[in-house]
């Protein structure tokens, strides 16, 4: 396999993406993280222009970087300016990077304009700043700014730039479609023609606006480029830059081009890892990495799937660290209920007696307005029940809500739950506040709940979600609650459907509860002198 240069740009390109931002500290766990997924290099950002690249730079020097090369951003020398009096450069070089990437403008037209200087001052700009580099013993790549559309616009002129980095050494030169308007055949032709007018090895640097980035990096390797620039899950100022978790795959598993090797079968936690730092939600649909990637829903592709996963699936999801879902909804079959079964190691078979009927179920209650494939827990409930694999734990005698508001003052939410416990004829009656009627509730129930399980402490909401169902019925519209709980090592989702808010969210809630206690129901603590001591249990 031949080999392509990853070279990794989400601490810098990247964190321009609206919403995105690293500390210091982020970017050299994020470093890590790439440096063990084996990308070759990791541009960590413009140490001349910010305190932040300063201080991860000073971090990053102490660190081991097993696979990569870190890499620090800046530009070619100011006009008319010796490279040596540049701060610029000189910022570059005392960073402690091994390898340099300086941009310099190949489009005529952004010579003139942004820059206000000659063509001829520009070439010379590229040249010295690049020879200054390599005269202090550092691999330089040369990012071509604009280059596609300065070689569209003049063809001579763009690849003079290219011969200016080449004559001062540049050991890679970068091709950047930096407005993302190209489309694969161009870059595909120009990259090839670049090919033939000189020897450096050439990079491609693509950015989404067209969403094309991910092909025209492909169609850039195709015509002989070597080195590929991009960021983790497409990160990016306006519309992104070129996803690696997407080049990655379609490099190394369908074309002959080795990227990370063995390691791509962590792509998916690396992406993952990174949009946890960086505290943004992971999109499911992404390819490859996204949660969604290898999620079916159709009843017959379950049922293809079943019988040979390429039915329906391009790669096997595990070969990038994915793995295959199976979504129960309205156009479930009896596939999905016998691959869901499987998964939970319940003894089902197409002849159980069950079967049909769960189907049935699942359909009437997503004609009522849930959504089981985004509350996997609560299906997991039903389905168990269904199957008698579950022991009653809460059952609901009732609960009082009293919300007051007096004059100005804040309003008030008070809630008394009286529940049966664990199947027995306990009755436990709590009362409790909260800052709404919905955290009222759930705090008089873990009342009771935490003394009986103890293992519920560990157990916290992460988001609570209401959704009308029909707008046209206005305040009398059915509501969907999805609740997302943690117990910090597990995550899942749990729904309700109610015309009334407070009853969907009680829906969510105790099957949150159920949830966290499934095969734990035996470990419950009933003493019932304890707990009368407490003032929260009556028979």
């Amino acid at each position: 396999m031949k080999n392509v240069y990853i070279y990794d740009t989400t601490l810098r390109d990247g964190t321009q993406g609206e919403g995105i931002s690293f500390s210091s500290e982020d970017k050299l766990k994020v470093a890590k993280k790439l440096d063990s997924l084996g990308v070759a290099y990791i541009e960590g950002g413009w140490p001349g222009s910010n305190p932040k690249d300063l201080e991860f730079f000073k971090q990053a020097s102490k660190a081991s970087f097993k696979n990569a090369k870190l890499t620090a951003f800046g530009s070619t020398r100011r006009a008319f300016c010796s490279p040596a009096d540049d701060s610029n450069l000189n910022f570059l070089i005392e960073s402690g990077a091994k390898a340099i990437a300086i941009f310099g403008k190949t489009w005529d037209f952004q010579v003139i304009e942004a820059l206000r200087t000659t063509l001829e001052e520009n070439l010379k700009m590229i040249e010295d700043s690049v020879a200054y580099l390599k005269s202090n013993s550092l691999e330089v790549i040369f990012d071509a700014e604009h280059f596609f559309d300065g070689y569209k616009a003049n063809p001579e002129y763009a690849i003079e730039a290219l011969k200016a980095a080449e004559r001062g050494g540049a050991d890679c030169l970068a091709l950047c479609d930096t407005n993302g308007g190209s489309l694969p055949h161009e870059i595909e032709d120009i990259v090839a023609k670049v090919k033939q007018a000189l020897t450096t090895p050439i990079g491609i640097h693509a950015h989404n606006d067209g969403e094309l980035a991910v092909a025209n990096s492909i169609a850039a390797v195709r015509a002989g480029a070597t080195q590929v620039q991009g960021t983790m899950n497409g990160f990016g100022e306006r519309c992104g830059n070129a996803n690696l978790c997407s080049i990655i795959p379609n490099l190394q598993l369908k074309s002959d081009y080795n990227c990370i090797g063995d390691n791509i079968k962590y792509l998916t936690e690396a992406s993952r890892y990174i949009s946890e730092i960086a505290n943004v939600v992971h999109h499911s649909n992404q390819p490859f990495v996204g949660r969604s990637a290898f999620t079916h829903k159709g009843g017959m592709h379950v049922s293809a799937i079943l019988k040979n996963a390429k039915t329906y699936e391009h790669i096997e999801p595990e070969t990038v660290g994915n793995q295959r879902r199976v979504l129960m909804s309205e156009l479930a079959g009896q596939s999905n209920v016998l691959f869901k079964a499987k998964e939970l190691g319940l003894d089902v078979s197409k002849e159980h007696p069950e079967t049909k009927t769960i189907i049935n179920e699942i359909k009437e209650l997503e004609h009522q307005g849930y959504q089981f494939e985004a509350a996997e827990a609560s299906f997991e409930l039903l389905l168990r029940k269904a199957f008698s694999e579950v022991k009653e734990i809460i059952a609901l005698d009732s609960f009082k809500l009293i919300i007051e508001k007096r004059g100005d003052q804040k309003v008030t939410s008070d809630a008394i739950v009286k529940l049966k416990i664990n199947g027995s004829g306990t009755t436990s009656i709590t009362a409790d506040d909260g800052n709404g009627p919905v955290n009222a509730l759930d705090n008089a129930l873990r009342k009771t709940l935490e003394d009986i399980y103890p293992t519920l402490k560990d157990v916290y909401l992460t988001d609570y979600k209401v959704r009308v169902i029909d707008e046209k019925d206005g305040t009398a519209a059915k509501i969907r609650v999805l609740i997302e709980s943690s117990d910090g090592e597990t995550n899942w989702s749990t729904v309700g459907v109610s015309e009334n808010i407070i009853d969907a969210s009680w829906q969510a809630l105790t099957d949150s509860y159920r949830y966290a206690l499934l095969g734990k129901e035996d470990e419950a603590i009933i003493d019932n002198t304890q707990l009368e001591r407490k003032g929260i249990l009556n028979h």
